[in-house]
């Protein structure tokens, strides 16, 4: 793909109303096959029979939808249920020697962004997207003319999605349906509310699905299965609704294709039954339940297949097995090539990632692999990011003396990255670090060659330390780096 062109996500964040601009490099993971789930996605039917937001699932093909082309029908039953999200960001300006010398903390900087978002359910649940919110001290939402203080619940910056609470009763939700039999060329109508203008409704159709296009690579483990789409989508529809010709939501409104941040035809949505995982999760742990196989995978190429003798151009192959994972605890090999998940074929690594997106820490599933030329089959059970099958709660350290939010490195991404021990730094908002101008989201494995296992390590020895200091570690593209200072 061409290098300079850019991705941009739909939204104004940080002080703007404007286009996210991105290099598309290839990354990752994504997701999507169209065949239908051999069950629902986990979480589906409880929230769907909750929350006012009966019927939810009627996994009926969107061509039997409409008896001829009437965007009308759409647009009523679904713009009522899509809102304006207005953020305010404070942007904290960096230490001057004139702030270190009056002892002064400096000036912030407050920031408008805005977006759009989607009525889940009547009493005041919101989906948006995360970049929308990303970084946001105060976040209102304004429906019908009214304004409400909103309350994060979660967010997943994986997905770009995050989940907010207002105070409402017997608000107007969405109507769901399953994005799995959606088809490429059905009509679909994207439906924001830009700028407080009310609502705006533009009708295109699939274009494709199952789309990684690499917008999310700042995270390890990004979910990306996008519903490609040519509705125009523009500068402050994110976290809109992409719906079908019922009005029913197929999916949230994330990101456009474009060299210049306008829309250009080519627009993406994360897919609603990935949004109902995300969201059940969220509402009930304030973060997701991501499932892992403990392994990593690729897709088979022609020249994978000549390689290793496999005949045919199918499945994925495993390039690497997390040690004492659950693939390897289950019997699997590196350079088995999986066939199918839970009967589900997976014809790329976006398909594989999309079946383990459906699942939960705990779950079994049964995995179709390819060895030595004969078809076997292994049943695997998933595990949380940090090995264990129980619900993970990631733990926030805030240090006051460092001014930055500090979380340990959890097992999966450890092995990843090919780290025995690390702490981020998840945010700074002033104090040593921002002095030391370490940037968000820098891994620190050592201090003077001392191994850094805890935040509490980190801020204490940070608190203590004189003299030359090297600060070793792994960046943001996940790279080793280091810092050098000297404290006095």
């Amino acid at each position: 793909m061409n290098q300079t062109l850019k991705t941009s996500i739909v939204g104004t964040v940080a002080g703007f109303v404007g286009a996210y601009l991105f290099s598309l490099t290839p990354i990752g993971l994504g997701l999507g096959p169209n065949s239908a789930p051999t069950a629902q996605p986990a979480n589906y039917t409880s929230l769907a029979k909750s929350e006012g937001n009966e019927p939810a699932y009627h996994n009926v093909p969107t061509g039997q939808l409409a008896d001829g082309l009437n965007f009308t029908l759409a647009a009523q039953a679904s713009t009522a249920s899509v809102v304006y999200v207005k953020t305010s960001v404070l942007n904290q300006r960096s230490y001057t020697w004139m702030d270190m010398f009056m002892d002064r903390e400096p000036r912030a900087d407050r920031a408008i962004g805005s977006g759009s978002g989607v009525i889940f359910s009547k009493d005041g649940f919101i989906v948006t997207n995360n970049h929308v919110i990303a970084g946001a001290t105060e976040i209102e939402v304004i429906h019908q003319k009214r304004t409400y203080k909103a309350k994060l619940v979660g967010t997943d910056p994986s997905s770009d999605l995050a989940l907010l609470k207002i105070e409402a009763d017997n608000l107007p939700p969405i109507r769901i349906t399953s994005s799995e039999p959606l088809q490429v060329g059905d009509w679909v109508l994207a439906v924001g509310n830009p700028f407080n203008l009310t609502s705006t409704v533009t009708a295109g159709i699939v274009s494709a699905k199952g789309r990684n296009v690499g917008i999310l690579g700042g995270n390890q483990f990004p979910i990306e299965s996008f519903i490609q789409t040519d509705a125009a989508i523009n500068p402050g529809n994110s976290g809109g609704a992409l719906v079908n010709l019922r009005g029913e939501l197929v999916g949230i409104n994330t990101a456009i294709l474009s060299r210049t941040g306008s829309y250009t035809g080519y627009g993406f949505a994360v897919p609603s039954d990935i949004v109902i995982k995300i969201v059940g999760d969220l509402k009930s742990h304030g973060q997701v339940q991501k499932a892992f196989l403990g392994a990593d995978v690729t897709d088979v190429t022609e020249e994978i297949s000549k390689e290793m003798n496999l005949g045919e151009i199918e499945g994925v192959i495993i390039t690497y097995l997390e040690r004492e994972g659950a693939a390897e605890k289950a019997g699997v090999k590196r350079g088995d090539v999986i066939m199918k998940v839970n009967g589900r074929t997976v014809s790329s690594k976006t398909a594989f990632d999309e079946q383990l997106s459906y699942y939960k820490p705990g779950d079994k599933v049964t995995v179709q692999l390819k060895r030595d030329g004969k078809l076997t089959e292994k049943t695997v059970q998933l595990t949380n990011i940090e090995g264990t099958i129980s619900v993970f709660k990631k733990e926030v350290y805030q240090s006051k003396d460092l001014g930055a939010d500090l979380e340990a490195v959890p097992k999966a991404e450890r092995s990843r990255l090919g780290i025995e021990n690390g702490v981020r730094i998840s945010k700074v908002y002033g104090g040593v670090i921002q002095q030391m101008r370490i940037d968000e989201g820098f891994i620190i494995t050592s201090i003077n060659n001392r191994p850094i296992s805890s935040p509490e390590e980190l801020s204490e020895l940070l608190a203590k330390v004189r003299g030359q200091v090297v600060i070793r570690g792994v960046n943001r593209q996940g790279q080793k780096d280091y810092y050098v200072f000297n404290f006095y």
